[in-house]
């Protein structure tokens, strides 16, 4: 897989991605069409090569538009059809809804447990997500989410004494081997979505309540596409901050 990297001296858990060496991830996003938007090119390149990609949303979007004749029950219908069409168009194999309110997610435990479910039931070797650390990342819901996702991969999801009644349901506790976060201030590792960056923009369109005709929808992608790998020797990239975890 085509990837561009840079490692920060002195820090030994932060380096270039194993990601070629893995069967499975996971992305956990606040609503319908974040992943599209972030990292779609990346999730098809993923799909393509045989990985294993699960998205789990954590709220359905329920409040997502300016209009005044749909109800937060209908609207959250309508963008969780749009999102199971934009997971088909990209491949992946399966879409979890959380179903929390839009707008109201907060950082606390009940929260991450059921984050760290879908870890320990899915087992990712790689969980993309929002980056709760950018300085100015004004949705609450992004960061709450990026946060909560960090938090459940280290330690939570790991350590059996975190949330025990998994045991019971057969969920056995987790390593995830590498968190990568989208948006970030600092991206270290780039990858090429040259060859899938149609399959993003087919992916985006599904989501007609936010995009509308989409008109300049494409344009605007591949313009930062485009600037995203300029400097690092790529036609066209989606960034990354990686951590790796010791496992």
């Amino acid at each position: 897989m085509s990837a561009s990297s840079t490692a920060d001296s002195g820090q030994p858990s932060e380096a270039a991605s194993d990601i070629e060496s893995f069967a499975r991830a996971m992305i956990v996003v606040a609503h319908p069409d974040d992943a599209e938007f972030s990292s779609a090119g990346t999730l098809a390149k993923f799909a393509k090569e045989g990985k294993h990609v699960v998205l789990v949303v954590c709220t359905s979007g329920d409040k997502g538009t300016a209009r005044r004749d749909i109800s937060s029950a209908e609207l959250a219908q309508l963008r969780e059809g749009e999102q199971l069409e934009a997971s088909k168009r990209l491949g992946l194999a399966e879409t979890v809804f959380l179903r929390l309110g839009d707008g109201e997610l907060v950082p606390d435990l009940a929260f991450r447990e059921k984050v760290v479910r879908q870890i320990r039931t899915h087992r990712p070797d790689v969980l993309i997500t929002h980056d709760p650390f950018r300085p100015y990342a004004l949705h609450p819901d992004h960061r709450a989410v990026g946060i909560t996702a960090v938090d459940s991969v280290y330690p939570t999801a790991r350590d059996p004494l975190y949330f025990p009644q998994h045991l019971q349901d057969g969920l056995e506790p987790h390593k995830v081997a590498e968190l990568w976060m989208y948006g970030s201030e600092a991206p270290d590792t780039f990858i090429d979505i040259s060859e899938t960056f149609d399959t993003k923009i087919h992916a985006l369109k599904a989501h007609q309540s936010q995009v509308g005709t989409a008109e300049t929808l494409e344009q605007r992608m591949r313009e930062r596409a485009e600037e995203l790998g300029r400097e690092h020797g790529l036609a066209m990239a989606e960034a990354f901050k990686v951590v790796k975890m010791r496992r």
